[in-house]
């Protein structure tokens, strides 16, 4: 990339993150997001009926400077009869910040009847920010923008999340909390915004060992484009996952996954730019590991699909 093509997109990316601290938009986004729900709805926590962890790292944007930079780590199990648990922690970094998730899950499940169950989940938390404009590229713009440190922003949110033992959608809201606070760099008071999540899946039994899988991930906020996530993942013999998945204006993906052990899965999935930032970076990773403390009861019956 060329010196001035690196400072015109440099420039551009600065730009959208000053719009999205003022308004508190920065919210990391997965391709695998139907193995990692727990980070998107606080009542998934402890469905899957036994200790689940989940990880995950996703390398955005490769070879551009400032490109974002997620980890994300979740622990759920119930508790108890229809009570569920769970904590994750996220480290997102986009250009000069650095903002650090950390959030506990509660789940309450009803029992619908003998398929298909109802649950209710709350989270609380908080986030903490750095922003430092004296790093790298960004030393350029020093005197012109404001470092912030150590900001900390409470996070309160819930969903809800229905499912049975091949379909599922959910219901939440990351965090409800709105307060206005002033912003320097705009010089103006800005509040966050109320967004909302709505996953869902279904999965088809195409044959005694084919599956098939498609989902769908919605995030709306006010006064914002609509980004739209919708995924197709066939599962063979229950053990290899292979996929594709489409970012609505944003990019296409391609998903594989292998189920080494009944406790064990690693997935990996590479999204393509569709936007004119294609020509400025190598396309985006994403690496998950996920482990099941599954009994021996369990590990007999085939893997569930989400």
């Amino acid at each position: 990339m060329s010196a001035k093509h690196r400072v015109s997109v440099i420039t551009m990316l600065l730009a959208l993150f000053i719009t999205s601290v003022s308004n508190a938009q920065q919210d990391p986004q997965y391709t695998d997001y139907m193995f990692n729900t727990l980070t998107v709805n606080s009542a998934y926590a402890g469905s899957r009926g036994h200790l689940t962890v989940t990880g995950l790292n996703r390398t955005q944007w490769v070879g551009l400077d400032g490109a974002p930079e997620t980890q994300s780590f979740s622990v759920d199990s119930p508790v108890g009869k229809n009570v569920g648990l769970g904590f994750s922690i996220v480290n997102d970094r986009v250009g000069p910040s650095d903002e650090f998730f950390f959030d506990a899950n509660f789940s309450y499940t009803i029992h619908l009847n003998d398929e298909s169950k109802l649950s209710f989940g709350i989270k609380g938390g908080g986030r903490m920010l750095n922003v430092d404009f004296t790093k790298g590229t960004y030393q350029q713009q020093e005197g012109i923008f404001q470092n912030i440190n150590n900001k900390f922003l409470a996070t309160i949110g819930a969903g809800v999340y229905w499912h049975n033992e091949d379909a599922y959608v959910g219901l939440s809201v990351p965090n409800f909390l709105t307060d206005e606070h002033y912003d320097e760099v705009q010089d103006a008071v800005a509040a966050e915004r109320l967004h909302y999540f709505l996953i869902g899946g279904k999965v088809f039994d195409l044959s005694p060992k084919v599956k098939f899988k498609p989902a769908f991930l919605g995030k709306f906020v006010i006064g914002a484009p609509i980004i739209v996530d919708l995924s197709a993942n066939f599962l063979f013999s229950d053990t290899l996952r292979l996929g594709a998945a489409y970012r609505w204006d944003d990019s296409v993906s391609g998903l594989i996954g292998l189920q080494i052990t009944p406790q064990l899965m690693v997935g990996y999935a590479y999204d393509f730019t569709t936007t004119e930032l294609q020509n400025f970076n190598n396309g985006t990773h994403e690496i998950m590991l996920r482990f099941e403390l599954k009994s021996k009861e369990k590990q007999l019956k085939s893997p569930r699909f989400f």
